[in-house]
């Protein structure tokens, strides 16, 4: 903690800038470091005010919208498959025999739960990993969206369940 706060003075100090004759006024980028060893490792993270308003968190470039619906159509791309295939019944079918509470009641407890991180600052590209990636998420989510469509399309020209 104590480097942290010397490390700060140091890079903010506009006495860096008056050494390099760049008058007081005037912060300078530059600031000498200590030498390191190639070897060693230094970790650098950035820590970044994350809006928390309704509005930043729901507009149109925000976090939530794209996310949420990329989840709920992964979730509704599996299940729309793992009901067709046990049933036989197609997309509309579903939706037409008891569909809509289930949507309801998905919709509702997904949302929340994304939510939830979202208003509390927390985001998803500080969660991520190398594997599971943030990226990765919203590219599922993209395919599952034009997945669930194309089922939909495609059960709709047929006329029925396309794995019968």
């Amino acid at each position: 903690m104590a480097t942290s706060s010397v490390m700060q003075s140091i890079l903010v100090s506009p006495v860096a800038g008056v050494a390099k004759g760049l008058g007081s006024n005037r912060l300078s980028p530059y600031c000498r470091m200590p030498h390191q060893r190639r070897s060693s490792s230094v970790a650098v993270r950035c820590t970044a005010e994350v809006s928390t308003d309704f509005f930043d968190v729901f507009a149109f470039s925000g976090p939530a919208p794209e996310r949420i619906n990329g989840r709920l159509a992964m979730i509704g791309f599996v299940a729309a498959i793992a009901v067709e295939l046990s049933k036989g019944e197609d997309v509309f079918a579903q939706i037409s025999n008891g569909g809509i509470p289930w949507f309801v009641l998905t919709t509702g407890v997904l949302s929340a739960a994304s939510l939830i991180p979202l208003f509390s600052g927390v985001t998803v590209e500080s969660k991520s990993r190398p594997f599971w990636s943030s990226d990765a998420e919203m590219w599922n989510g993209r395919f599952a969206m034009l997945g669930l469509v194309a089922l939909a399309f495609t059960e709709f020209v047929k006329g029925g369940a396309l794995i019968v």
